[in-house]
């Protein structure tokens, strides 16, 4: 199929080569020279302006964006609507909220335009691998997207999801399981390096793979990384979170589900963030003011 691709970053670039290499025409914009060059390595065309990419593009046309969720994804909207005809077709691919994806679903089809939001996951694994896809919007518009879809995806590695949103409503709870899963490995990780015994922490990993019942893709991902670097020494313990795992918080207290974990996992990210966490100077004044407990001083 044909289709344009705004958002060349660390999975977009892979994303359009794995297309071009599965025989689609791909055209793909971005003000980097750099990634403009790589489109033309991968076999796709890199026009200058989103005028040119529209104009390259066949109606009914496909665009597919893989930019950061929020403001960036309406700025691309507010750009592409003059180009656009009715008919056409906007695919947003990265983690947006799901409740915007159904605003943005709403308007563009005031517009006489199709919207269909494509949850992803994969990360710079997915040009090898393929990239597991959730997607979401009407039948017809999953349908003229489904050679893409078949050709970014491994066996059975996509879904339509439903409407508009449920794709990234899909993604969005993933996410904030991938994080309590990443909690859970981390801390059991932990207490074998605090622990009394020189374990070889790559080993543990990849024998944990072997059949046991906590084997899994992240854990190959570990004894990767402590081939690297057996203990992390190069690493600062200071993790970031881009919004998923806030917004399944934020949809486990409307729903009434408990969900520790999941809640838990994203406050210790929080708390890696915390070159000092003030709440712990509060825990031990208190225990200096009720037990005597001594304290440890800055300097």
């Amino acid at each position: 199929m044909e289709l344009g691709f705004i958002g060349l970053g660390r999975m977009g670039l892979n994303m359009v080569t794995r297309l071009a290499r599965g025989g689609h025409r791909i055209i793909a914009f971005s003000p980097s020279l750099k990634h403009r060059q790589a489109v033309e390595e991968a076999g796709g065309a890199h026009p200058e302006s989103l005028s040119a990419l529209t104009a390259a593009l066949a109606p009914p046309r496909t665009i597919w964006l893989m930019v950061p969720a929020g403001e960036t994804v309406d700025q691309n909207i507010a750009e592409l609507l003059p180009l656009l005809s009715p008919g056409d077709l906007i695919v947003d691919g990265g983690n947006s909220y799901y409740r915007d994806s159904k605003r943005r679903a709403a308007y563009l089809a005031e517009k006489g335009l199709r919207f269909v939001d494509a949850g992803t996951s994969g990360g710079i694994w997915g040009l090898e691998i393929g990239y597991c896809l959730m997607v979401g919007g009407a039948p017809e518009s999953i349908d003229r997207i489904r050679p893409a879809l078949e050709t970014l995806a491994p066996p059975n590695g996509y879904l339509h999801a439903g409407p508009a949103g449920a794709g990234h409503y899909v993604k969005m709870v993933h996410n904030g399981i991938e994080y309590g899963m990443l909690q859970a490995y981390a801390e059991g990780f932990e207490i074998l390096h605090a622990g009394e015994y020189d374990l070889d922490l790559r080993k543990v990993a990849n024998l944990w793979n072997q059949g046991s019942v906590v084997r899994s893709w992240l854990l190959e991902l570990a004894e990767r990384a402590f081939a690297d670097d057996p203990g992390l020494d190069d690493i600062r313990g200071y993790v970031e979170d881009s919004g998923e795992g806030r917004w399944t918080v934020a949809e486990a207290i409307d729903l009434d589900v408990p969900a520790p974990i999941i809640t838990l996992s994203l406050l210790e990210r929080f708390r890696s963030r915390q070159d000092e966490s003030f709440s712990a100077r509060v825990i031990a004044a208190l225990r200096k003011q009720f037990g005597g407990h001594a304290v440890k001083t800055k300097g």
